[in-house]
């Protein structure tokens, strides 16, 4: 048997979700998917897979063997990479975690020059709001926006952009637009919880800082909902001007207090702990940096 090709079709059985899937994806036929499978379990003495009716996933045990195993073909790749030298061209699969307004607007428009640049490599865009675990995910590099919650990660800082307090002209209209961090308390707040936005909002002109808490009207776990929420002028939001750049471009949603100023927003591009960054994922920070800078 060829462990590692044994290993790569069970790594695509796992994330396809079905035989059938995983040979459509590799191109080879379902029932030497099924053999390879049969054979590995039972080289390894162990199940692998708990199969139902309509549902496959690992077991426990299977489990870890995934999460081994992918870890292994990824540094097969990189073997590969390090004795062709890494100008030699990127292949294989990567996986990029990005929250998913962020990447609707700034890395699915982008994306086809650098999948143009490099025709072998298979990548994986991980659309996802919540702070996802890199290595129990499989996640090469995540795109965010924000502080960094886990100081063990390891972190490139690609750009910064103001924030600001935004509302629809109709809010404004029907609210009457706040001159001062103290009117936001005759306001609403929309509030984007996974952004771990403080309850104060902070702000500070020339050298004076102040805080206020405004009154939270609607929580959204998702950008988009709080993009939405806005534009139906449920209220007032901090958001970067990465997140609202459509709007704030048409006017859709307009800046306030902008003589005040919130703290900044940095981009980051996270690697998992406790391995090296892979030359695929180093490549697409680099590019990604580069045209985003650009742009």
């Amino acid at each position: 048997m060829d462990r590692l090709h044994a290993m790569e079709v069970f790594v695509r059985v796992i994330e396809t979700g079905s035989f059938s899937a995983a040979a459509r994806d590799m191109r080879i036929g379902q029932p030497a998917v099924s053999k390879l499978i049969a054979a590995l379990e039972d080289r390894l003495q162990v199940r692998l897979l708990v199969r139902s009716t309509r549902h496959l996933h690992p077991s426990e045990a299977g489990q870890a063997f995934y999460e081994r195993a992918r870890r292994t073909l990824a540094e097969a790749d990189e073997a590969d990479s390090a004795a062709r030298g890494e100008g030699a061209g990127i292949e294989g699969r990567l996986r990029v975690c990005s929250s998913v307004t962020f990447a609707r607007l700034h890395v699915v428009p982008r994306i086809g020059a650098f999948m143009e640049a490099h025709p072998n490599l298979r990548l994986d865009l991980v659309m996802d709001d919540r702070y996802v675990d890199l290595l129990e995910e499989n996640i090469d590099v995540a795109l965010r926006a924000g502080e960094l919650s886990n100081s063990s990660l390891t972190a490139r800082r690609l750009a910064t952009c103001d924030r600001h307090v935004v509302a629809s002209p109709a809010y404004l209209a029907r609210m009457g637009t706040p001159s001062t961090p103290i009117d936001l308390l005759a306001h609403s707040a929309i509030v984007y919880t996974q952004g771990l936005v403080a309850e104060e909002w902070r702000f500070r002109r020339g050298t004076a800082d102040t805080s206020v808490r405004i009154p939270t009207r609607l929580s959204c776990s998702a950008a988009e909902g709080v993009r939405e929420a806005v534009v139906a002028g449920l209220g007032l939001a901090i958001s970067s001007v990465w997140m609202m750049e459509p709007e704030l471009a048409s006017g859709t949603v307009l800046p306030v207090l902008t003589e005040w100023r919130l703290p900044t927003a940095d981009l980051w591009a996270l690697y998992p702990s406790g391995k090296l960054p892979t030359a695929k994922a180093r490549a697409f920070v680099d590019w990604f940096a580069e045209c985003f800078s650009t742009n």
